[in-house]
């Protein structure tokens, strides 16, 4: 049987108190927001309360927030223009997607964190073992990096690679690109060769897209 997301909601209000920096029911299930401080100890209630349970992180990813909200104004492109006040006032964060089978319900968790050029938050492998992987995927992709991870290196991109590709800053088409080299005999890396692209506008979309309210 799901669980009531009203009464679940009202009983997470009351264990987290302040720090619940948001706590709302949003396309079907609750959404948590917590500050960076607050996370560990937050996050190791929802798994060991009586009334939680959630003892599976079943995902967590980054997000850059730098441009949000610019794509769905009236006339506005993807790419919010320079100076023009933002959505939430930090600009990366993550998001932990948690499961609680003895509750059988879904608690989505987001952390901002507070330094928009080096974005740090504390690690929750000590709380489930499985975010290892998650959170150096976010490290690679986002360049979050998190404290006290046990092997916090690069998981997707090569040795090599230069940046973050997942940011909303970095270039479609890349820094570098690798090819062969048939004299030097092994793969080099050179400048890239593609033509700088960009994103077509979602100004097609209704004006509305993706709000919840």
């Amino acid at each position: 049987m799901a669980a009531d997301l009203k009464a679940l909601q009202e009983h997470l209000a009351g264990l987290l108190g302040g720090k619940a920096a948001g706590l709302d029911i949003r396309l079907g299930e609750l959404a948590l927001t917590v500050r960076a401080g607050d996370l560990v100890e937050v996050m190791t209630l929802l798994r060991d309360d009586a009334g939680c349970r959630f003892g599976l992180l079943v995902d967590l990813c980054g997000i850059d927030y730098s441009a949000y909200g610019s794509d769905i104004s009236d006339g506005g492109a993807y790419f919010a223009e320079e100076g023009a006040p933002r959505v939430f006032p930090h600009r990366f964060a993550a998001v932990y997607h948690l499961l609680s089978i003895d509750r059988n319900a879904r608690l989505r968790v987001r952390v901002f964190a507070e330094d928009d050029e080096l974005p740090v938050l504390e690690t929750v492998t000590g709380i489930w073992p499985c975010a290892n992987w998650y959170e150096r995927e976010a490290f690679d992709l986002y360049g979050i990096v998190f404290t006290g991870h046990p092997d916090l290196r690069r998981i997707l991109t090569d040795y090599g690679f230069v940046g973050n590709p997942f940011r909303k800053d970095f270039p479609l088409s890349g820094n570098v690109e690798m090819r062969y080299d048939p004299e030097q005999k092994r793969v080099i890396y050179q400048p890239v060769t593609v033509e700088p692209r960009e994103l077509t506008p979602r100004i097609v979309r209704e004006v509305h897209y993706g709000r919840n309210d």
